[in-house]
């Protein structure tokens, strides 16, 4: 797996060194991106949202259920890492996909944030959580902080561990409670909260965080789409969103 790895970052060098001096202007229909589509989709296993032309004429962006990958049309030649413009100050064209998934892919799940409210809003951050996460509880801590700068948090749900671990079904019950907040702040703070089930949407909270590309809690997603882990005190985020 390793030679193949490594064979296939020496095509993709090859390949963006070659192409990247000038732009594909190839019309693709419909019909093209669709077997591309499919091709890819049976190569890796993963659902296929989209595909789309790339500025290097062999390849195609494939966003899947798992993030962006590159290939050809034929999925002979599939390709993970970061696709970046030498013509355009290096612009990330890889990142630049991802916060316009990002966006608007949050929005089906705004209804099922926990939110807190900022009074005087400037700013909105999305944070997936994990009740397990100290550094989530740390955050926690300093809610008004935020709020009184004028950023509005909410919450979506991360277990880390996946659906096998203890923290699934605790933030199960926490979505499922009565009041929301009120539990939020209780197992923010160390406190056991009363088990419960319900129909919830922790499992597409967990889903969307795969696919965003979150792999540590607290990921903060940003108004633009951007997405930053880790932990940041209310004045670091301020200055950040500033």
């Amino acid at each position: 797996m390793k030679i193949v790895s490594q064979f296939l970052l020496v095509v993709w060098v090859s390949i963006f060194v070659i192409a990247s001096t000038y732009a594909a202007d190839t019309k693709i229909n419909n019909e093209q991106l669709s077997l591309v589509k499919t091709a890819v989709s049976k190569a890796l296993g993963l659902r296929v949202d989209s595909v789309q032309k790339t500025p290097i004429e062999p390849l195609f962006e494939v966003m899947t259920e798992r993030g962006i990958f590159y290939a050809t049309a034929d999925a002979s030649y599939i390709v993970r890492g970061s696709l970046f413009d030498t013509t355009d100050n290096f612009t990330d064209l890889t990142e630049k996909s991802m916060k316009k998934m990002r966006l608007n892919k949050l929005h089906s799940l705004e209804s099922s944030m926990i939110v807190y409210p900022a009074k005087n809003e400037k700013y909105t951050v999305t944070v997936f959580t994990d009740v397990d996460c100290g550094y989530c509880r740390k955050m926690h801590t300093h809610m008004k902080e935020y709020n009184d700068a004028g950023i509005t948090v909410r919450y979506l749900a991360f277990p880390r561990g996946g659906d096998r671990q203890p923290a699934w079904l605790a933030m199960q019950s926490l979505w499922c409670s009565d009041d929301q907040k009120k539990a939020m702040d209780e197992i923010k703070a160390g406190v056991r909260i009363t088990p419960k089930s319900c129909v919830n949407k922790v499992p597409e909270h967990y889903q969307l965080g795969v696919e965003f590309g979150v792999n540590a809690t607290p990921s903060l997603l940003l108004d633009d789409g951007t997405l930053m882990a880790g932990y940041r005190n209310p004045q670091d985020l301020l200055k950040v969103l500033q």
